[in-house]
């Protein structure tokens, strides 16, 4: 192995990141102010534009990856960032603090979530996602997102609040906005470039699967706006707002982003074993199961997802 081609390539996966970052903070923003000023309401704006909008890294990923025949690193990214979003992710919000939630995030989209998880698991039963499944996947978020906006007019005030405040403010020129989204998307492919072009060539360099670097490095930096929208909402007591965004990320994740990539190209399971998929269809239900005991996820439970998330990364070092 050669330290100074590991380095390099360690360098653009975190050039990469930081483009990625930015790229989706200033797509929320900018996307956020221009729906406001084109009438939509700022809770609809929360609902969809923001929670889809922290998983923009992980479609840029996903899709550059597909075309560039790297299919470990497209579904590793959507099965590891699935996986760290509850086990990493709220783990460390709980821990800042105890996260109680509202109802639906229960009764409705965690549930979905399970769905969503299990129909991924058995359309890749035989080993590859077809551009029928991707069509259908890309429905189903099709199907959500209506009737989220419909559901979201009989949530409290308080909820409805919340949610809003997540969502910029309108500010400067609809053209402004524009200029932001459109220069957002451009910082997101150059950085989704380099880190897909990084991990494919750190993985060559270091001897170890594509698989292994796209459920962690890739899957991990891709969820860094997820990780910083639930931990500020943890700080600011918003519990809706901290399991809310992963619970719609996860969705976002396995209907949007394999959906359009399933669309664009047809994807192979590669190195992705059953293993991988089983963590993250046991940890989407094992938290309905926590949140559905006591409405919150208390630090005791944080800790164990914590726990749960570095023995899963421990056995893929180990494994790889």
């Amino acid at each position: 192995m050669d330290p100074g081609a590991a380095a390099f390539e360690v360098g653009k996966c975190l050039a990469g990141l930081v483009l990625l970052y930015v790229g989706g903070e200033g797509l929320v923003r900018g996307a956020s102010a221009l729906a406001m000023r084109l009438g939509i309401s700022a809770l609809a704006v929360g609902l969809t534009i923001v929670a889809f909008g922290t998983s923009s890294p992980e479609l840029v990923v996903s899709l550059d990856a597909a075309l560039a025949g790297a299919n470990d690193i497209a579904i590793g990214n959507v099965v590891g960032s699935n996986i760290a979003n509850i086990a990493l992710i709220l783990g460390l919000a709980a821990l800042v603090r105890p996260a109680t939630v509202h109802a639906k995030i229960i009764r409705l989209d965690t549930p979905l979530m399970i769905l969503a998880s299990l129909g991924l698991v058995v359309a890749l039963a035989d080993g590859r996602l077809s551009r029928l499944e991707g069509s259908i996947l890309l429905l189903g978020l099709c199907v959500y997102t209506t009737f989220t906006f419909w559901e979201a007019r009989r949530e409290s005030v308080l909820v409805q609040q919340e949610l809003a405040s997540v969502a910029p403010g309108p500010s400067g020129a609809a053209a402004s906005s524009a200029l932001l989204v459109a220069g957002a998307l451009l910082v997101l492919a150059c950085g989704g470039h380099l880190l897909v072009s990084g991990a494919v060539q750190l993985a060559t360099t270091l001897g170890v699967s594509q698989a292994a670097i796209g459920l962690t490095i890739v899957a991990i930096g891709t969820s860094l706006p997820e990780l910083a929208t639930s931990l500020v909402a943890s700080l600011r007591n918003q519990g809706d707002i901290a399991i809310g965004n992963i619970v719609g990320s996860n969705l976002f994740n396995i209907l949007g982003i394999l959906g359009v990539t399933a669309i664009v190209r047809p994807l192979a399971l590669g190195g992705i074993t059953g293993i991988d998929l089983g963590v993250m269809l046991i940890l989407a239900v094992a938290l309905l199961v926590l949140l559905h005991s006591r409405t919150r996820l208390a630090r005791i439970e944080g800790a164990l997802l914590l726990a749960s998330y570095l023995g899963y990364v421990g056995w893929l070092i180990a494994t790889a």
